[in-house]
């Protein structure tokens, strides 16, 4: 059960007292100084929660090590009855942005509780030191925050658990000062929808391989697509093997074929209720997630340890199906659709062999080197397919190479594409959203890493030289020159420990930058 976040104004004489004898924990944003931790200004103190206002004792401070820091937290226990404070770090005055609201407010849903409500105390001046803007604006940019903060640091994936897990609080309130209401509930609203779609990747990822099949992918898009709001925008359309096998679509068909469960290729449709014509005309942005349910591998079998975490490899299909659900919700006025081609990755005795040439959807030939470089025979198809889309721009999401993550580690996705402009925007999106990316260079001189000698390409570079960069090389081969992004995922797609706003296993990575980017594609709207 996902944490239900509510705004209210602890200022205004309406602020729910009935509510306020369920408030187990209070959070107080702080901040670092050379003179130790201090209340952050505009902080009160007569809103209907006294503790709020309650400075940190600099000795006990001390003693506890806290100086506030982004995301550290200190409970401060209370009398009988009342609600503990919970000192929440948000960092220094000259660094703090949204990131550092969705820190605070993740280190605080940890530390809150296991039951009742917990308010968070959003001050007019902190919400507006957060955002570089002015206004409703930076408001509702610091409300969303704080709702992300919380949803996606109280995640926890407990389907399989047979006796009930102890939880978080139940309730989560973005107690603004100061600020606006209708701002307030509108950064909240929006804070849920995002962080919901999160959740919802995270869920599909995080999904037992044997039980996240191919073909129970299809299904799970399906219900996330009629449990979302304005389901009547999405259309979605799933192709079998015998379909996939008619539209010719032989780099995923060859990759399924040593599994005994069969692949799919899942497509989702948004059209906007309320388009937004640039030149009259409506922006088209299409998707591409790798959906990969589970790599062993294939011939080329991975060690016992890299394939532990291999049902992590569909985290690209999971990020845009769950971004093309929350779109209706959010109000994106552009054109969307997602593809994911999907399948398992297997050493079956009809498996794909090394030296194997395989024909994908637009007739360009790929011979297959390692069979566990499968991510990028199953893109060409799915970037194929979207080319012939003609849309403005192609955004594909894969975890598709090791070298990312010795480049970048597990953080920072890697950021190619062919065109700068939407580069740009998808790297401004990114920050915005709280996700790192980093730009790495398209360097068309390794061209001659994946020429072979019986096909059109292979399907990896030299070895330990620029993979990354390969791979991409290799991708954009099938976009036809329609500006392009992908996004190499595969550290930060995955977490080993639950640490920020991260559990461990699936993070949903992509969803929040994909959202942000959506929103201003073709004109950002009010606010």
């Amino acid at each position: 059960m996902q944490l239900n976040v509510v705004a209210s104004r602890l200022d205004e004489p309406a602020w729910d007292h009935a509510a306020e004898a369920a408030v187990t924990a209070v959070g107080v944003p702080v901040l670092e100084s050379a003179a130790g931790p201090e209340l952050v200004d505009g902080t009160p103190a007569d809103v209907a929660l006294p503790a709020a206002a309650v400075r940190p004792d600099p000795e006990l401070s001390a003693r506890r090590g806290f100086s506030g820091k982004v995301g550290q937290a200190m409970v401060v226990l209370r009398p009988e009855g009342a609600p503990a404070t919970v000192y929440v770090g948000c960092g220094r005055r000259d660094a703090l942005g949204s990131e550092e609201l969705r820190a605070a407010a993740a280190a605080f849903v940890r530390s809150a509780g296991r039951s009742g409500t917990a308010v968070m105390v959003l001050p007019r001046l902190l919400a507006e030191q957060a955002v570089s803007a002015d206004g409703a604006f930076a408001h509702r940019r610091a409300a969303q925050a704080v709702t992300e903060g919380a949803v996606l640091g109280a995640y926890r994936f407990s389907s399989h658990k047979s006796a009930q897990e102890c939880g978080r609080v139940e309730r989560f309130v973005v107690g603004g000062v100061g600020l606006d209401r209708g701002v307030l509930e509108a950064g909240v609203a929006r804070g849920t929808q995002v962080a919901r779609a999160v959740c919802a990747a995270r869920d599909l990822v995080n999904e037992p391989p044997s039980s996240m099949t191919p073909t129970r992918l299809a299904e799970a898009a399906g219900e996330l697509v009629s449990s979302a709001d304005g389901t009547s925008a999405v259309m979605l359309e799933v192709w079998d093997e015998h379909h996939i096998a008619g539209e010719r679509l032989g780099g995923l068909l060859g990759v399924a074929r040593g599994s005994a469960e069969a692949p799919r290729l899942i497509r989702a449709e948004y059209q906007p209720v309320r388009p937004l014509k640039v030149d009259g005309h409506v922006p088209h942005v299409v998707l591409v997630g790798k959906g990969i349910t589970f790599d062993s591998g294939g011939l080329s079998l991975k060690s016992p340890e890299g394939m532990s975490r291999m049902k992590t490899d569909m985290s690209g299909a999971a990020a845009v199906l769950a971004t093309v659900s929350a779109c209706a919700g959010l109000g994106v006025r552009a054109r969307v659709t997602a593809i994911a081609p999907v399948a398992e990755n297997m050493p079956g005795g009809s498996a794909i062999k090394p030296g194997d040439v395989l024909v994908v959807r637009d007739g360009q030939t790929i011979e297959v080197v390692n069979t566990d470089a499968e991510g990028r025979l199953v893109l060409a198809d799915g970037l194929s397919l979207a080319a012939e889309l003609h849309p403005d721009a192609i955004i594909d999401l894969a975890t598709l190479t090791g070298s990312a993550v010795v480049a970048l580690g597990r953080s920072i996705a890697g950021l190619f594409g062919n065109d700068d402009v939407l580069l740009d925007e998808v790297a401004a999106a990114a920050a915005l959203a709280g996700e790192r990316v980093w730009r790495l260079p398209l360097a068309r001189e390794y061209s001659s890493h994946i020429e072979s000698d019986v096909a059109d390409m292979k399907n990896t570079g030299k070895a330990d030289q620029a993979g990354s960069i390969a791979a991409a090389l290799l991708l954009e081969r099938f976009v036809r020159g329609i500006p392009w992004a992908h996004m190499d995922i595969a550290g930060p797609a995955r977490s080993d420990e639950d640490q920020g706003l991260l559990t461990k296993g699936g993070t949903g990575f992509g969803v929040r930058t994909l959202l942000e980017l959506l929103h201003a594609y073709g004109g950002p709207l009010p606010g």
